[in-house]
């Protein structure tokens, strides 16, 4: 009894330690990108350093990752509210954690902010729950910089209801299409470049040609036939006496 006791407590044990493996080896979430769509805006924390003691701040005032409603809380405006964007980056590259942060500027200091979490960058399905210290965290995204007056390019950020844009993709290089053979033997009989074409016009070359050499060769047969002639000597007669 106590054998098995201790065999499910290493299980267990071991089970923690190969589902923590992972983040351990990663270092974990290392940076944060808060963005402002309205304002334009942007800021950024590491969780070591100087900047540690705020990106921890700004995790514990958005709340759990996995806790809330799926439906967005009735009476939220979307459209006539500001939405702040929280990218949480594994090593700076690797999203694994988007919170829509919605601070209604002319709330008051303590009224609820309402957050959409979403652990899933694939279909950033999340929950939406509120934070636990509002003024707190108004006083965070103000300080940094994030809470500024819309600017002239604004736009009002993606909502958690809309699907992202897809992102476009480059143009590839354009490839002429390999011509099949009845559209290359067409363009060959059109142009007279053709293989058809080629071995008549070499044909109607190649007769001329072999007449003209036979021509030349008998002549110089003719002239090296007279000279041999005209070089040997006078054939004399023998007669009887």
């Amino acid at each position: 009894m106590r054998t098995a006791r201790g065999l499910t407590g290493l299980a267990a044990a071991l089970a923690v330690v190969l589902w923590c493996a992972p983040w351990a080896a990663a270092g974990g979430p290392t940076s944060v990108l808060p963005t402002s769509p309205e304002s334009a805006e942007t800021a950024s924390l590491y969780g070591e350093g100087k900047e540690g003691k705020r990106y921890a701040e700004l995790e514990t005032l958005l709340g759990p990752t996995a806790e809330g409603e799926r439906e967005q809380p009735p009476g939220l405006s979307l459209g006539a509210t500001r939405q702040i964007n929280v990218t949480w980056l594994v090593h700076d590259v690797r999203p694994w954690r988007v919170d829509r942060v919605y601070p209604e500027p002319s709330a008051a200091k303590d009224a609820a902010i309402w957050i959409h979490t979403s652990t899933d960058p694939e279909t950033m399905n999340g929950f939406w729950h509120r934070s636990p210290d509002p003024s707190a965290l108004r006083s965070l995204l103000k300080d940094l910089g994030l809470m500024g007056r819309p600017s002239e390019r604004n736009h009002a950020g993606i909502r958690p209801s809309e699907a992202a844009p897809a992102v476009p993709e480059s143009p590839a290089p354009a490839r002429a299409a390999a011509p099949d053979a009845d559209s290359a033997g067409d363009a060959d009989d059109a142009d007279g470049r053709g293989s058809g074409a080629g071995d008549d016009s070499a044909l109607h070359w190649a007769i001329p040609g072999a007449a003209a050499g036979a021509a030349a060769g008998a002549a110089v047969m003719y002239r090296l036939r007279r000279r041999d002639t005209q070089d040997e000597p006078p054939r004399q007669e023998l007669l009887d006496a």
